[in-house]
Order: structure tokens, then C-alpha cells, then sequence
């Protein structure tokens, strides 16, 4: 799956907490979260290092997107996956957009939410390095 990835010096907790922000402030709101750990514990008696998904979702985009073709919501909202990273870090990967909506109808919106997500985790790096 194509992704933009990056690890930050903080633990899930705080790296959720600020991702957060900076999606809020690049126009991504999060709708959705799945405790996968929970859940497969829960569920099935699995233990497993964490791992969470947030579904962040631009209200503006995603109407356009609506307006252009309902079936979008197949592919809504964007997943983002917080799992723990290399050196007591938070590895951080959001799906690229394009690699969901790849009808040239949606390029455009695409292109779009690309570059906000790619922003919001160029501002999570920033923020979390000491």
C-alpha cells in the first residue's frame, strides 16, 4: 500500500495527541479510531504491540468527492496507523489518497488531500524533535 511514513521521537500517546493537531490544523478532522490491540485482545486473547488507526477525513474534500461519485465512500475516510517505531519511537503512516482514488474524475482532490496529509506529518516531524 502506498503510504507517507515517518517515525518521531515520542511515545504513541504523545505522537496521537499531536497528530491530532496537525491534522486539525491541515483540515482533516478524525472520525474513526480502532484500538487494534484492544480489539484482538479483546476478541480473540491476542496480545500484540500496539497498534491504532485513526480515519481522518476533510469534510470539505470529502463532499466534493461525494458529489463526484457516492461509491467514494468505499475508500473513506484516510487511515492512519500509530504503532510503536525503532528506538522507543512512534511510527506514523497515512494512506496516500492517490493510491485509493486513482479515476482521473478525482485527481484533482486527490492531489489535494495528498499534499494536506503530507503537510500535517511534515509538521508532526517537526514538532516531536527534541
Amino acid at each position: 500500500m502506498k503510504a507517507f511514513e515517518t517515525t518521531v521521537p515520542a511515545d504513541l500517546s504523545a505522537t496521537e495527541s499531536a497528530l491530532r493537531e496537525v491534522l486539525g490544523a491541515n483540515g482533516f478532522g478524525v472520525v474513526s479510531e480502532i484500538d487494534v490491540a484492544a480489539n484482538l485482545k479483546n476478541a480473540i486473547g491476542v496480545q500484540r504491540a500496539p497498534l491504532k488507526i485513526l480515519g481522518a477525513c476533510s469534510p470539505v474534500l470529502v463532499q466534493q468527492a461525494l458529489a463526484l461519485d457516492p461509491a467514494v465512500a468505499l475508500v473513506l475516510p484516510c487511515n492512519v496507523v500509530l504503532e510503536p517505531g525503532d528506538d522507543d519511537g512512534t511510527r506514523v503512516r497515512i494512506v496516500d489518497p492517490r493510491a485509493l482514488m486513482d479515476d482521473p474524475r478525482f485527481a484533482e482532490l486527490a492531489d489535494e488531500a495528498a499534499a494536506s496529509l503530507k503537510a500535517a506529518l511534515a509538521e508532526l516531524a517537526s514538532l516531536t524533535r527534541p
